[in-house]
């Protein structure tokens, strides 16, 4: 019963869509942008959490930043802020009449509605998401294993490479996912900093406002469609990886 409740909204919008609905909307000319938009900018924004979050997160779990509690809970309160108000503060961050908005004017780059103004709102509400469960994952790789590569001479980024990244694989697939999910679904700050270029959140926004429910229904299917495959995929290969060991 907790399962059917949970899947309960997924079902609604299976029941009350048909492939008329579907076929009017998505056929429209340009309807399918916003979804090439959310992918290209949910895609670079996990890619520079990857690059850049998974050391800090690997450091955060080995105890080698200073004030390590203080990171966490950083990174816990971003986490907790709601997305809307992610938007708000990146505003007073990088908007265009701040120090940092006035330097990114100089390479030709502006934090609010422009392309790069999505992905560094996606950024932000995805990132403790992705860095968190990255830190989880290798804080569960057993460090005895680590110390006894590098007794047996590895240098560090050997020990790295074959011992911490393959035993925290399986999480920071999870991580990636979770990552994934929220990045390709972000609204709150993405409507403050963001509102153009379409994605698809925003796409189901505007369509829901401007035709009603209806016509806004195959826009979330496509959501629906685009962010479930990757967490799907990371849960079975963490979950079959995890009965191995």
């Amino acid at each position: 019963m907790v399962l059917v409740a949970f899947l309960g909204p997924a079902i609604a919008l299976i029941v009350h869509l048909s492939p008329s609905a579907i076929s009017s909307s998505l056929s429209s000319p340009g309807a399918l942008s916003p979804l090439v938009v959310s992918v290209e900018a949910s895609a670079l924004a996990l890619g520079v959490l990857v690059v850049a979050g998974t050391p800090l997160a690997y450091l955060l779990a080995r105890g080698r930043l200073p004030a390590p509690r203080l990171w966490e809970a950083g990174l816990l309160v971003s986490m907790l802020l709601p997305p809307l108000v992610i938007g708000l503060l990146l505003v007073f961050m990088v908007g265009p009449s701040t120090p940092i908005g006035e330097a990114l004017s100089r390479i030709h780059l502006s934090a609010t509605n422009t392309f790069f103004a999505l992905v560094v709102a996606e950024v932000y509400e995805a990132g403790p998401y992705y860095i968190l469960g990255a830190q989880a994952a290798f804080a569960a790789v057993d460090h005895r294993l680590e110390q006894q590569a590098g007794l047996l001479g590895d240098p560090p980024a050997r020990v790295l490479r074959r011992v911490s990244l393959p035993l925290a694989a399986p999480g920071l697939a999870m991580a990636l996912a979770a990552g994934w999910a929220r990045a390709i679904g972000a609204f709150g700050a993405v409507i403050i900093v963001a509102y153009h270029p379409y994605g698809l959140p925003m796409q189901i926004w505007t369509t829901l406002n401007e035709t009603g429910l209806p016509s806004a229904l195959p826009f979330a299917l496509v959501l629906l469609v685009i962010a479930l495959p990757l967490p799907l995929i990371a849960y079975g290969w963490s979950a079959r990886a995890r009965a191995r060991h």
